[in-house]
């Protein structure tokens, strides 16, 4: 049975944050959880965060839901992360927390602002983006995880699952009107022969493959290792972005986010792509797909970044992040013909890891 659409909300992406101040945080806390603590804002996209140091030396990620955002998204959010508490325990996956009320979510107003507020794990470590560079061990953990992340939510379904979301890569086509915010010259050429590729190659089939919920950010913010032995994963964070979708498009938006950006860029990227598929094997269809998924991952997080950054000049260095990561690696990618991609991925699934 196909999981039920949720109706399109005005576009998070466009809208401004909302505001609140930190007595008010403190006063939900103390209402809905009995906690206080020294707050520290992080960022966000859409949501507002809050780090909440308590007095024991522990802390608490308290997050406040955009007021645009649709309640049943944030419950789906909620569910994933408690079926794979159940399935996976061990898995280094943030956890949510229940209110007094015995509620994994909160609705409060503040200053006319309806939010959802929810309580979850912070774990500390340092954040993969701050590691100048990963080990073959940390990428093959990584893939390990995200292959358990995944084989822990087979299964799982909720009427929000199939919201509709613009960082969903099954609908990348959706992102050409957004070219017109990159430069014209090489680089929107090398985003815009992306977005054929998937169109020509892609989009056709996705209705056919395998699909499910997937995390669908991978990316070194959402991830939280051992700052004295970066090999060691932590913590896996924010699932702002899952969805229903294509298995495969995990696999590339993991991917995506470890390639290098000098020389055999596709390298790194392998050993998560191997370590993943030995614990959650990927098809043939799927592997043939990969390279140009991986490519068409890059393309959309410049379409989204740059076009944001125009919207919200205030916030451009957060949204902009990993974007100049991300036009050298799909630089790199576009000097490598799409059958020499394809069959080192097929090579290196073979492989044991750690051969």
């Amino acid at each position: 049975m196909p999981l039920e659409k949720v109706s399109a909300q005005p576009c998070l992406l466009e809208a401004a944050p909302a505001r609140v101040s930190d007595g008010q945080v403190l006063g939900v806390l103390a209402q809905h959880y009995a906690i206080s603590g020294k707050l520290e804002q992080l960022g966000g996209e859409r949501d507002l965060n809050f780090r909440v140091m308590l007095a024991d030396g522990t802390s608490r990620l308290f997050k406040l839901s955009h007021p645009l955002e649709n309640p049943q998204v944030v419950d789906f959010h909620n569910q994933a992360m408690l079926q794979i508490e159940r399935n996976d325990p061990a898995l280094p996956v943030q956890r949510v927390f229940a209110s007094l009320g015995g509620r994994f979510v909160e609705p409060v107003e503040i200053e006319g602002q309806r939010m959802l507020v929810r309580l979850l794990s912070f774990v500390d470590g340092l954040p993969l983006h701050r590691v100048a560079h990963t080990s073959v061990n940390f990428r093959q953990n990584l893939g390990q995880a995200l292959a358990r992340f995944d084989l822990a939510l087979d299964g799982f379904s909720h009427p929000a699952a199939g919201h509709v979301l613009l960082w969903d890569m099954q609908h990348a086509q959706r992102l050409r009107p957004r070219l017109k915010h990159i430069e014209p010259g090489v680089r929107r050429d090398r985003i815009e022969h992306s977005l054929d590729r998937f169109e020509s190659q892609v989009l056709g089939k996705c209705a056919t493959l395998r699909h499910q919920v997937i995390h669908n950010d991978m990316n070194p913010h959402n991830i939280i290792v051992d700052p004295d032995q970066p090999d060691v994963l932590r913590n896996i964070l924010d699932f702002g972005d899952m969805v229903h979708a294509p298995l495969v498009n995990e696999v590339a938006v993991a991917a995506s986010y470890q390639l290098g950006v000098a020389g055999d860029v596709l390298a790194p990227a392998l050993d998560m792509i191997r370590a993943y598929h030995q614990v959650n094997p990927l098809t043939g269809e799927e592997l043939q797909l990969l390279p140009v998924l991986i490519s068409t991952r890059l393309a959309l997080s410049l379409c989204i970044n740059y076009w944001r950054a125009d919207l919200h000049p205030d916030n451009r260095e957060y949204i902009l992040r990993n974007s100049y990561r991300a036009q050298d690696a799909l630089a790199g990618l576009s000097a490598m013909a799409p059958a020499e991609i394809h069959d080192r991925i097929l090579a290196a699934c073979t492989q044991e890891v750690g051969a």
